[in-house]
């Protein structure tokens, strides 16, 4: 979800198949068919009428080599950014998300493009020799400026510069501010991902630290994401961090955070590798191999989540565990959100009701509300709020409203309560592991759930909860 002045946070202060089959594939728009064996443009759009202007069809990306050098200081960046991808047509033309900064030079192949123009938010490259259909090509683009958030209806997203130091908040237009890529969900991709800068300073990126080299008073710092990851989940992180380790089971957790923190952080964040436990008991095994969290020493909004790691500002931290539920929230997101990913922007509510829900999880378990105490406790206050939006299709303007994260938890325990314990939990283990770094989709989760569980009820509930404005009882 974005940071900053942008959204509510959560909670209170973002095709048919079977259990059998493989997750859903990404349908990128692919523009006009032309004619048999001409070349054609790749569409300046994924498709997605929630954010109609960003994603590209005709290719999709496949890998991310981000080499970034940036000075703290000046807030200036001089980055080449290597896109592997394959054509889904026929291409003389294609373009990519990305905005604000200055294009030097753009290679597809090793050759010089034979036309690249910028707009807004796109870049747009004509090539010399045509790409064949499912031909596999790399582009590499030079780049340079002083990157910033691009503004959106939900506030400013992306490449901000904080107090001292950065902070990436992406979700869900802002990647393009400070790489160009194919900035849709349905277009997952692994990364590598190198910053340069002044070496008083830590950088946190997604993914694994597989190089860390100094020289003449800067430091680079490279890593690596595996993974099928989406642009918007993909961050840095500069600042003046210590680093501590919270536990190596079942995963190595990672805590980075100003040193004037330290006795906060050490208290707030101590039941993580407790809480990580109870997540991979309910929703299947921690998909990615480590988990880090970066406290900044700047205030934020509202934390937010990435591949792999988690954000909160200085204000969420207290020493005295003030911050649970949200710590829950954005852990949670590991498995919803960022292992399992919509397809497209309109299912937001699959990321944050599971997330939302994950919150009452905790609470139950750490002896606090039961789930069904808390369900009782928000359906009151949804009651209490106007019925002007369907949270199966919020709108763009709407996607991150407060309603779309508490009722979608709602629709997951009205679903808990029918099934009961057993085959509720045994369903998300399942769908966990069958949909692991892919796509999901409302109308996949309940065909999936209605299979693995033979229950005829699923999508009259999820229909009731979700494709509804009035609300119904539990």
């Amino acid at each position: 979800m974005p940071t900053m002045p942008r959204t509510p946070p959560p909670s209170g202060p973002a095709h048919c198949l079977t259990q059998s089959l493989t997750p859903l594939p990404p349908t990128p728009a692919l523009g006009p068919a032309g004619v048999r064996g001409a070349p054609t443009h790749g569409a300046a759009t994924a498709g997605d009428p929630y954010l109609p202007g960003n994603g590209n069809g005709g290719y999709l990306a496949l890998h991310y080599d981000l080499n970034l050098d940036y000075r703290v200081a000046t807030n200036q960046l001089r980055a080449t950014a290597t896109v592997q991808a394959r054509a889904s047509m026929r291409l003389d033309r294609f373009s990519l998300d990305f905005d604000g900064l200055t294009v030097d030079r753009v290679t597809v192949d090793g050759v010089r493009a034979l036309k690249v123009s910028q707009s807004a938010r796109k870049l747009t490259i004509t090539v010399v020799a045509t790409i064949e259909a499912g031909a596999l090509f790399e582009v590499t683009v030079r780049y340079r400026g002083a990157p910033h958030p691009l503004k959106s209806i939900w506030g400013e997203v992306g490449w901000e510069e904080l107090d001292d130091g950065v902070l990436v908040a992406g979700q869900p237009t802002g990647s393009a501010s400070w790489f160009p890529c194919n900035d849709h969900p349905s277009n997952k991709a692994s990364f590598r991902i190198r910053v340069s800068c002044e070496d008083p300073y830590t950088v946190v990126a997604n993914g694994t630290l597989i190089a860390r080299t100094s020289r003449s008073g800067r430091t680079s710092w490279t890593y690596e994401v595996k993974e099928p990851m989406a642009t918007y989940l993909a961050t840095v992180l500069i600042g003046r961090y210590r680093r501590a380790d919270a536990a190596a089971a079942p995963v190595a957790q990672r805590i980075f955070f100003p040193a004037n923190l330290a006795r906060e952080v050490a208290v707030d964040f101590a039941r993580l590798p407790e809480m990580i436990s109870l997540f991979a008991d309910l929703f299947g095994p921690y998909p990615f191999d480590a988990y880090s969290v970066v406290v900044t020493d700047d205030e934020l909004e509202i934390p937010l989540e990435a591949h792999g790691l988690a954000i909160f500002g200085r204000n969420h931290v207290d020493g005295a565990h003030g911050s649970d539920r949200l710590i829950a929230h954005e852990l949670a997101h590991q498995w919803f959100g960022n292992s399992l990913t919509v397809v497209r922007w309109q299912d937001i509510w699959l990321h944050e009701g599971f997330a939302c829900y994950a919150e009452w999880l905790w609470a139950e378990a750490g002896g606090g509300p039961t789930a069904d105490a808390s369900a009782a406790v928000h359906r009151t206050e949804i009651e209490a709020l106007p019925r002007d939006i369907v949270i199966g299709e919020p709108g763009p303007h709407a996607m991150f409203d407060d309603r779309v994260y508490k009722r979608g938890a709602l629709a997951l325990h009205a679903v808990r309560r029918s099934l009961g314990d057993d085959a509720f939990f045994g369903a998300v283990r399942a769908y966990t592991r069958a949909r692991r770094h892919g796509w999901i989709s409302t109308d996949d989760l309940v065909e999936f759930f209605s299979v693995h569980t033979d229950s005829s009820d699923i999508r009259r509930i999820v229909d009731r909860w979700i494709y509804r404005s009035a609300l119904p009882k539990l």
